[in-house]
């Protein structure tokens, strides 16, 4: 299938939140590029495109990623290329129609307006109208998804979100800097206190009992403090291999902005 230039969009990211963003994309029959660093560190790995950068290719609801050197000039339906070019050296030779940042580092890491005719940006750090032609709300709550053309999402509180009542303690973070060694598989069920993974010979352990969501690739190397692992106190193994339902509302939000400052 020829590239067809005014449907194409760059994303920059494939974690969690911005592969739900290129699976609506792609769905809705936009052609995308997706640019990754070569070594990302996604914790949600079963529905993180990201991982075609170690693998070659991944797949999630229909759409799948291949890991390419360059742009090719032609790929299938269903599937995105992935390369890593974090600074975005292919775009100004793409002209795409629209470039999203979906890296969610709550802050700004190189996206300016005048990288596409329409740019969006997820989440704190940007300005809408300076940083992005809009910002889309990424924080839980009732303004999820909402699309912001002038001024700011809500800040990083620097909590995690409420999932069934907790926060902090659905979230495991590396206790020491080195390569994790995974002791427990994403989709399995903990109890409070039981080890997770660990690093140079200290574990980290769940603080509540639920379904391991997310966890980062054996062998990365952690800094100390680094989110690693996320557990699920909902305990429905089968949301660990699907789009969440707050990346299915952020991507709802970036395909309105799209649609919406196309006319």
């Amino acid at each position: 299938m020829p590239l067809i230039r005014d449907r194409l969009v760059v994303v920059r990211g494939a974690g969690d939140l911005a592969t739900g963003c290129i699976v609506r994309l792609v769905h809705a029959g936009f052609r995308v590029v997706v640019l990754e660093l070569d070594q990302p560190s996604a914790i949600r790995r079963t529905v993180s495109l990201s991982e075609a950068m170690y693998d070659g290719s991944a797949a999630l609801e229909g759409v799948r990623a291949f890991r390419s050197e360059s742009v090719p000039e032609e790929w299938d339906s269903g599937e995105v290329p992935i390369l890593a070019d974090p600074e975005c050296r292919c775009v100004a030779r793409l002209a795409p129609a629209a470039l999203v940042d979906a890296i969610v580092a709550k802050r700004n890491l190189g996206t300016r307006l005048d990288l596409a005719p329409l740019v969006v940006a997820l989440g704190p750090g940007f300005e809408a109208g300076v940083d992005a032609h809009a910002v889309v709300e990424t924080n839980r709550g009732h303004d999820l998804g909402r699309v912001i053309l002038r001024g700011f999402a809500e800040g990083n509180s620097g909590v995690p979100g409420l999932i069934a009542g907790h926060d902090r303690k659905r979230v495991i973070y590396a206790p020491a800097t080195g390569p994790v060694e995974t002791l427990r598989a994403i989709g399995d069920t903990v109890e409070a206190g039981e080890p997770v993974l660990s690093i140079r010979g200290v574990e980290a352990t769940a603080a509540l009992g639920g379904v391991i969501r997310g966890l980062i690739r054996p062998g990365f190397a952690a800094r100390e403090g680094l989110k690693v692992a996320d557990v699920d106190p909902r305990c429905v193994r089968e949301h660990c291999f699907t789009v969440s339902d707050k990346a299915r509302a952020i991507a709802g939000g970036v395909l309105e902005a799209i649609l919406t400052l196309s006319r």
